[in-house]
């Protein structure tokens, strides 16, 4: 029963620190064998909110900003990045996942050719069309 309950642990907490804007692998000790590798949340050091960031930082599954080189999933000749292998299977499956709406022009917009922005203060992102729009959406916040 303490196996079962140790397995379901693991899996929790790792289910839950792949939607983790802010996570990182770590080694832990796990009883009876097992997994050890598990999600920590450790904090984001290299953008904060406002902050235009590599598309290969970002989990365009869960449209967040990961801090670090994501999993590198191609779909028809377009780069995507998702932050684990549940993401890495949705990619090319969704259409959905792979797209996103501009705040500011209101158009769809492919995630692989987008310009990328952290809006959100857990690392939240949006994507635009392009850098310039990117600079209209925030000349337009501060108004």
């Amino acid at each position: 029963m303490n196996y079962l309950i140790t397995i379901i642990s693991v899996l929790v907490v790792t289910l839950a620190a792949c939607t983790n804007p802010q996570s990182k692998q770590e080694e832990v000790y796990a009883p009876h064998g097992g997994d050890t590798t598990v999600n920590i949340i450790a904090p984001t050091t290299a953008f904060k909110k406002g902050d235009l960031v590599p598309n290969e930082e970002v989990c365009m599954v869960n449209d967040a900003y990961m801090a670090k080189t994501q999993l590198l999933v191609k779909h028809e000749g377009k780069a995507y990045y998702g932050c684990c292998e549940m993401c890495k299977e949705r990619i090319p499956k969704e259409a959905a996942v792979r797209v996103a709406i501009d705040p500011f022009s209101k158009k769809e917009v492919d995630k692989a050719t987008a310009a990328i922005a952290i809006t959100g203060d857990q690392g939240e992102v949006s994507y635009f069309e392009n850098e310039g729009n990117y600079r209209k959406y925030l000349e337009n916040l501060n108004q």
